[in-house]
């Protein structure tokens, strides 16, 4: 497999736009690129599927065994020329001190070459004991090659230059010179996602054109193609065979995906096809009305910048809560959370929103649940695993919002054990057939929570039938 591994010294050095732009550039000279992420991460992975028009797939210690990445990769990438991995943060960090989740941990799993994407501003000589260091701290790790970002002109590309062949032997793959065409709108949660920005393929093609103007693609093609044979094991998780959940009675299930909605990891929809659901895009701020379905999905998203939209399509408010009153099975994730309460309050304006969930949705300045997040299910879980009293769930949080004063308790589906979800002790609020939570799930081999979903869907469609 043809593979490349996109890493930084550090955070904010222009390594995502780097890689958008890559990939983009590589599809332009007619290779066929397959996007992997590092990491818990939805608008990374949105503009690498926008750039490539191939769905990204996360990659992530926390979620997946050892063996599922490797699977994972080879499964999805077998098809491509070449297979771009963007790491998260820097090359050495992650949460374990141990440096066991980093990103040159996961560089070392999949035996990728890793280029290595520096931040030039404001250095020049000092480049060099940065990449000595970077190559001395772990000899296992194959940098193949730098690519300086934010360079200040010529004059400073020259010194760069010189300064990396005359201390190192690491190849100079391109110089990017600071450009504030190369910037993409950022908010709170990070990059903007590209589905909620009208001109993102015109400014991915924008970005794609400097970075094949600065960057030796060629080098680039022939580090891929030089990376050694990726061993993989033989094929074990459910995510994978999906032949065995192949059914006739399809279960339609109703997807939000509009510029409110669209954090979804693309493994976790196949797993959901998999098991037998039909998905049904649904657009919450043009539909009028929750089309016929059997269940409903809200993912995550930004509902707070689209509230007052939101709010004005009564139809599709009003829809929505007769449907889960009426029993509908729902799941809600973050923003779908958000969505579902009373209104949303933010700077200084509020906006009804469905008012199912008995709360305000209040905005903070600052986090209040971000990261990692370890959870227990309760024995209140109305979809449970099948070992649910021996598995910690690994799942993870990133939302600036909290329920202000939840008036009805009710039940919760999850025991927070690490992070803070609803109210620091539980998540998963739980109303008739609605589980709705700050944590985001991914189905995968420690924990397939889709085939379940639909399973509980498909039961309570039975049992309507039969009454």
């Amino acid at each position: 497999m043809n593979r490349l591994f996109i890493s930084a010294a550090h955070k904010s050095s222009g390594k995502t736009t780097l890689s958008i732009g890559l990939c983009r550039a590589l599809v332009n000279q007619g290779y066929i690129v397959q996007p992997f992420k590092k990491g818990p991460d939805y608008i990374d992975p949105i503009w690498l599927s926008a750039a490539t028009q191939r769905a990204c797939h996360n990659l992530d210690f926390n979620t997946m065994f050892d063996q599922e990445i490797v699977q994972t990769l080879s499964h999805y990438g077998k098809a491509a020329d070449i297979n771009l991995i963007e790491a998260n943060k820097g090359l050495y960090d992650g949460v374990a001190l141990d440096g066991s989740d980093s990103n040159a941990a996961l560089a070392k799993l999949i035996d990728s070459p890793v280029i290595l994407v520096i931040n030039a501003m404001g250095t020049t000589r000092g480049v060099a004991p940065l990449l000595l260091g970077y190559q001395a701290f772990d000899p296992n790790v194959q940098i193949a090659g730098v690519i300086y970002n934010l360079v200040g002109g010529a004059r400073h590309e020259k010194k760069l230059r010189h300064v990396t062949q005359s201390y190192t032997d690491i190849p100079v793959l391109g110089v990017v010179h600071k450009n504030p065409i190369m910037e993409i709108e950022e908010r709170h949660l990070g990059l903007m996602p590209s589905n909620e920005a009208v001109e993102a393929q015109q400014q991915i093609e924008t970005i794609a054109d400097l970075v094949q103007q600065q960057v030796d693609l060629s080098a680039l093609v022939k580090i891929a193609k030089n990376a050694s044979s990726l061993v993989s094991p033989s094929i074990t998780t459910e995510i994978l065979t999906n032949q065995q959940h192949t059914r006739t009675d399809k279960i339609r299930i109703a997807i939000c995906q509009d510029p409110a909605f669209g954090f979804y990891y693309a493994g976790d929809l196949e797993a959901l096809k998999n098991a037998g659901a039909e998905l049904v895009i649904v657009n919450t701020l043009v539909d009028s009305v929750l089309p016929a379905v059997d269940a409903l999905f809200i993912g995550g998203g930004f509902p707070e910048t689209h509230m007052q939209t939101l709010s004005a399509n009564q139809t599709m408010r009003h829809s929505l809560k007769i449907a889960i009153e009426a029993g509908l099975p729902t799941y809600a994730e973050c923003g779908g959370l958000m969505y579902l309460a009373e209104n949303i309050v933010w700077k200084g304006q509020s906006a009804a929103m469905v008012g199912i969930i008995p709360s305000d949705v209040i905005m903070s300045k600052k986090p209040q649940g971000r990261g990692y997040i370890k959870l227990s299910e309760t024995e209140a879980m109305p979809w449970p695993y099948k070992t649910a009293k021996d598995t910690i769930i690994n799942a993870h949080e990133f939302h600036y919002s909290r329920l202000d004063d939840l008036q009805e308790k009710g039940q919760f589906a999850y025991k927070v054990l690490r992070g803070y979800g609803i109210n620091g002790q539980y998540d998963g609020w739980l109303y008739k057939n609605l589980l709705a939570s700050y944590a985001h799930m991914r189905d995968t081999d420690k924990y397939h929570w889709a085939k379940r979903f639909v399973s509980f869907a498909r039961n309570i469609k039975a049992k309507k039938i039969t009454d």
